[in-house]
C-alpha cells in the first residue's frame, strides 16, 4: 500500500516537473499559446479561402456534379462584365465616403467623451449600442426609416417644412439616395468602434503634455492638430483600417436595404458575389468575384500597418 502511494506521488511530481520545465521554456511556450488561435484561423479562414481558389478555376455550380478545370475563364468573364466595374466603383466610393465621416465624427465624439462630466457613462453606453446590436437587425430598422411610405425622415422633414406637398424622396428607389442610405448605415455601424479606439488613444496621452501646451498658450485648434492628432495618428490609422475592412467586405447592409437595386446601381463586390454564387447557383463565378477582395484588402492592411508603425511618436 505504501509503495503504491509512493509511486503515485512520484508520478505526480514527475508531471509537475515536466509542466514546470515546459512553462519555463520560452521557445515552446509561445508556440503552444499560439497554436489554438492559428488552428482556429486556419479552419475558419484558410480552408474557405483555399476552397474559393479551387472553385474560381473550375466550372462548379450548385446544380451540376460535373466539375472540370477552366483556368482563368471565370475571371475573364467577370472583368468583362459591366456589373463588376460598377460594383467595384460602389464598393470604393461607399468605403471612402463612409470612413471619412466616421473619422470626423469619431474624433468629435472622442474629444467630447474624454472630458469628465455627469452622465458620461450613459453617453458612452448609448454610443456603443449600434456596435453591440446585430447588424442585420439594425439594417432592418433602417429599412423602415428609409421606407418609401412610412419613412420617419420624410414625415419629419415635411412636418418642419423642409419638403413641399409634392416632394417625397424615395430613399431606396433612387440610385443616388440609395447609395447615400447605405453610407449612412455604414457610418452608424462603424462609428462606435472608431470612437472607442480614438478615445483610448486620447486617454493614453499624458496629462503633462496637455498642461505644457496650455502653458505655452496653444489654443484649441493648434492643440488638437499639432499635438493631439500626431500622438493618436497611429491608433487612428488602426481604427481606419478596421473600418475599411468591415465596410469593404460587408454585404448585409446592401442585402437588407436594396439587394443591389435599383438595377444593380448599389451592388458591391461582396453582395454581387453572394447573389452570383449562392442565389444564382454559380459557385465558380461567386468564388472568383469574392477573390477580388483579397489583394485590395491585403494591400490596404500592409500599407496602413506600415504607416502606423512609421508615424508613431516616440
Amino acid at each position: 500500500m505504501t509503495s503504491a502511494i509512493t509511486g503515485t506521488a512520484g508520478k505526480i511530481r514527475g508531471k509537475d516537473r515536466l509542466l514546470s520545465r515546459f512553462a519555463d521554456n520560452d521557445r515552446w511556450l509561445w508556440r503552444a499559446m499560439l497554436a489554438p488561435a492559428i488552428l482556429y484561423i486556419g479552419l475558419l479562414v484558410g480552408f474557405p479561402f483555399l476552397l474559393s481558389l479551387y472553385y474560381s478555376v473550375s466550372s462548379v455550380t450548385v446544380a451540376s456534379q460535373d466539375v472540370h478545370f477552366v483556368g482563368l475563364e471565370n475571371f475573364r468573364r467577370i472583368v468583362e462584365s459591366g456589373t463588376f466595374w460598377l460594383s467595384l466603383q460602389n464598393t470604393i466610393v461607399i468605403t471612402v465616403v463612409s470612413q471619412f465621416f466616421v473619422l470626423v465624427f469619431a474624433n468629435i465624439l472622442a474629444t467630447a467623451l474624454v472630458v469628465d462630466f455627469r452622465g458620461r457613462w450613459l453617453v458612452r453606453l448609448l454610443i456603443l449600442l449600434p456596435w453591440v446590436a446585430p447588424i442585420s437587425l439594425g439594417s432592418i430598422g433602417w429599412l423602415w426609416i428609409f421606407d418609401s411610405i412610412y419613412s420617419v425622415i420624410n414625415w419629419t422633414a415635411r412636418a418642419v417644412g423642409l419638403l413641399g406637398p409634392n416632394e417625397w424622396p424615395i430613399w431606396l428607389g433612387q440610385p443616388t439616395l440609395a447609395r447615400a442610405s447605405i453610407i449612412i448605415v455604414n457610418v452608424w455601424r462603424i462609428l462606435p468602434l472608431a470612437t472607442v479606439i480614438v478615445l483610448a488613444g486620447l486617454s493614453s496621452i499624458p496629462q503633462d503634455i496637455h498642461d505644457a501646451a496650455e502653458v505655452d498658450g496653444a489654443g484649441f485648434w493648434r492643440h488638437h492638430f499639432q499635438i493631439t492628432t500626431p500622438l493618436i495618428l497611429p491608433i487612428t490609422l488602426v481604427a481606419l483600417l478596421f473600418g475599411i475592412i468591415f465596410t469593404f467586405t460587408d454585404m448585409i447592409v446592401v442585402f437588407v436595404l436594396t439587394r443591389g437595386g435599383p438595377y444593380d446601381t448599389t451592388q458591391v463586390i461582396a453582395s454581387w458575389a453572394y447573389f452570383t454564387g449562392i442565389q444564382g447557383g454559380d459557385l465558380a463565378g461567386g468564388a472568383a468575384i469574392s477573390l477580388f477582395l483579397f489583394p485590395v484588402l491585403a494591400g490596404v492592411a500592409v500599407l496602413f500597418l506600415w504607416l502606423a508603425r512609421h508615424t508613431e511618436v516616440t
